[in-house]
C-alpha cells in the first residue's frame, strides 16, 4: 500500500467552484499554489468526480428540480479538462486529491494517478463505494459529518483490516456552519476512540473565521480542509468557500496557533521562565551558627526569599546535610552540601515516579493488591541501562504481570524451565529476541515464549506490556550472564510496598 503523511496537510477543495470553466479553475489553482508556497505549507488541491450519466437517475437528467443536480450538470467538466487541471496541480508541486461519488469515479481516480482519495460525509455509509475505494489501495481521508459512532467504527474497521492508510476528519455538514454548531470536542472524541489514526477538521464555517482552525489545532487536529474558489464579476462564491486572501489569513492563524501551543513534549525550561521562577524561590539560611562538619537539621535553618544563586533551595532541602564550612546566622547554606551520590531511596523514588507517569499516559489502573518489584540485574545504579519494573497482578495456576521498561532499557538474555509466557504490548514499542531471532512488537502485538527458550527484550522510547503465563516461580529464571546468575534474587530485586515512596 502507498505510504502517505497526513500530518500538516491543508486540503483545498475546488468542488464545483471551477464553474465548469477550465481557465477559471486554473486561476484558482495558481492563486492558491502561490498562497501555499508563501506560507510554506503542504497543500492539496481536491477535485470531485461524478459520472453524471449514471450517477443521476434517468428521470432527473433533464430539468431536474432536485437539490444539487442542476448545479452538477451546469458545471460539468470532461475527463480531458480534469487531466489538464491535474497537470496544473502537479506543476505546482501540490498534492492531488479527489472525492469520488460513484464506483466508476474511483477507478478513474486510480487510473489518473491521484495521490489520495477523499470520502465525503454523505458516502461514509455507502458500502459499494467504500469497497471500491479499498480495492484501489490509495490513501484515504474520511469525513464524518452526520455519522453515528457505529458508522465510523465500521469504516475504521474496513480501512484497518485492509491495511489502507487513512485519516478521519471531524466535519459538520451544514453549509455554512454556525459557531454553535461546530462541535469541535468531537475531534477529541475521535482521537481518543481511534488512537494512532490521524484526525483532522473539515470546515464549512464563515471563511473570515480564523479562530476555529486555531481551536481545531489545539484539540489535536493534524489536517485541515476548506472549500476554495475565486470570485469574479462573472462567478460568485457561496458562503462557505474561501478566497485566496481568506486562505492566507486562515493559514497564518494556524501558524500562530502552532506557536502558541508549543510542543507536546515536556522539554527543558525556557531561560526566561527559569529566571522568573528563580526570583520567587526560597533559599535555605542558617538560623544559628553552624560548625563545619556538623549535621544540619531543620532547627538550624530558616527558609526565605530571595535565594542566593549558589545557595541551597528548599526544593533540595533534607535533614542531615553535613556543613561544608562554618556558617553564621543569616548566611545562605551553600548548594555544595547537596552534592553527593543519590541514595538508593532517591533512585527508587525517581524510578517509580517515572513509571507511574507512564501508567497515567497509558491509562492503566492498578489494583491495590498488586505487588511491585524493581528488577535491576546489575544494581540500582545501572537500572536505567538494564532492568524493568514488574507488577504482579495475579499468580495462581495462571499468572499475569505488567512489565514496564523506561526509555533505552534492556532486559538480559534468560530462559525459564517451567514457565510458558505470552507478551502483549499495551503501550510503546518492544523489541524482543527469542533464540537469536529479533522482532519488533507494537501495541496489540502478541509474542509467545516457550519454556527453555532464550529471550531478551528492550525498548527505545519506553514500553508497557502484559505477560500472561503459567505459574511464576522465583527460582525459574536462568541468565546467560553468569554475573547475574550468581547473584541471589534479593540482590537483583527491590520490592516496593506501595506508591508512597
Amino acid at each position: 500500500m502507498k505510504k502517505f503523511d497526513f500530518n500538516d496537510l491543508f486540503i483545498l477543495d475546488l468542488a464545483n467552484n471551477h464553474q465548469g470553466d477550465t481557465d477559471h479553475a486554473k486561476n484558482i489553482i495558481d492563486s492558491l499554489a502561490s498562497v501555499a508556497r508563501d506560507a510554506q505549507v503542504r497543500a492539496a488541491i481536491k477535485f470531485q468526480f461524478r459520472q453524471l450519466e449514471t450517477f443521476i437517475h434517468p428521470n432527473h437528467q433533464k430539468d431536474s428540480q432536485a437539490k444539487h443536480i442542476p448545479r452538477f450538470i451546469e458545471t460539468r467538466l470532461d475527463i480531458g479538462a480534469y487531466a489538464d487541471l491535474l497537470a496544473r496541480v502537479r506543476d505546482h508541486g501540490m498534492v492531488a486529491m479527489c472525492t469520488p461519488f460513484d464506483e466508476e469515479s474511483v477507478a478513474l481516480i486510480d487510473k489518473m494517478g491521484f495521490d489520495a482519495i477523499k470520502v465525503a460525509s454523505c458516502s461514509v455509509t455507502d458500502r459499494p463505494l467504500l469497497e471500491a475505494v479499498v480495492s484501489v489501495g490509495l490513501p484515504v481521508v474520511i469525513s464524518t459529518g452526520g455519522a453515528m459512532i457505529s458508522d465510523i467504527d465500521r469504516v475504521v474497521n474496513l480501512m484497518s483490516t485492509n491495511n489502507i492508510p487513512f485519516a478521519l476528519e471531524h466535519c459538520v455538514s451544514i453549509y455554512p456552519t454556525e459557531m454553535a454548531q461546530l462541535q469541535l470536542n468531537q475531534i477529541t472524541v475521535l482521537r481518543e476512540r481511534y488512537p494512532g489514526i490521524p484526525v483532522g477538521w473539515s470546515t464549512h464555517e464563515d471563511p473570515d473565521d480564523t479562530i476555529t482552525v486555531q481551536l481545531a489545532y489545539a484539540k489535536g487536529a493534524v489536517l485541515y480542509e476548506r472549500h476554495v474558489g475565486v470570485e469574479t464579476e462573472k462567478y460568485k462564491l457561496n458562503k462557505y468557500s474561501s478566497t485566496p486572501t481568506q486562505i492566507k489569513s486562515w493559514l497564518l492563524a494556524h501558524q500562530c496557533a502552532v506557536k502558541r501551543c508549543g510542543s507536546l513534549h515536556r522539554g527543558p525550561v525556557q531561560i526566561a521562565e527559569a529566571e522568573a521562577l528563580m526570583s520567587l524561590k526560597r533559599g535555605v539560611f542558617a538560623s544559628r551558627d553552624i560548625v563545619a562538619g556538623s549535621e544540619i537539621q531543620r532547627t538550624d535553618v530558616f527558609f526565605a526569599m530571595p535565594a542566593e544563586n549558589d545557595g541551597l533551595f528548599t526544593s533540595d532541602w533534607q535533614d542531615g546535610y553535613i556543613a561544608d564550612r562554618n556558617y553564621t546566622i543569616g548566611q545562605s547554606i551553600s548548594s555544595e552540601v547537596a552534592k553527593f551520590d543519590e541514595t538508593e531511596d532517591q533512585l527508587i523514588d525517581k524510578i517509580m515516579l517515572q513509571v507511574r507517569g507512564m501508567l497515567h499516559v497509558a491509562r492503566i489502573e492498578l489494583a491495590d493488591s498488586s505487588k511491585i518489584e524493581i528488577s535491576h540485574h546489575y544494581g540500582l545504579r545501572r537500572f536505567r541501562e538494564f532492568g524493568a519494573v514488574i507488577i504482579d497482578v495475579i499468580n495462581r495456576e495462571y499468572c499475569k504481570k505488567l512489565i514496564i521498561q523506561l526509555p533505552r532499557q534492556k532486559h538480559p538474555y534468560h530462559y525459564h524451565k517451567r514457565k510458558e509466557e505470552t507478551f502483549q504490548v499495551l503501550y510503546g514499542e518492544l523489541e524482543v529476541e527469542k533464540n537469536g531471532s529479533p522482532k519488533i512488537l507494537q501495541p496489540g502485538d502478541i509474542f509467545l515464549v516457550e519454556p527453555e527458550a532464550w529471550h531478551k527484550f528492550s525498548t527505545q522510547d519506553g514500553v508497557i506490556f502484559e505477560e500472561i503465563s503459567t505459574t511464576h516461580f522465583n527460582d525459574d529464571s536462568f541468565y546467560e550472564d553468569q554475573a547475574i546468575a550468581r547473584l541471589p534474587r534479593e540482590k537483583r530485586k527491590t520490592l516496593i510496598q506501595n506508591w508512597e515512596f
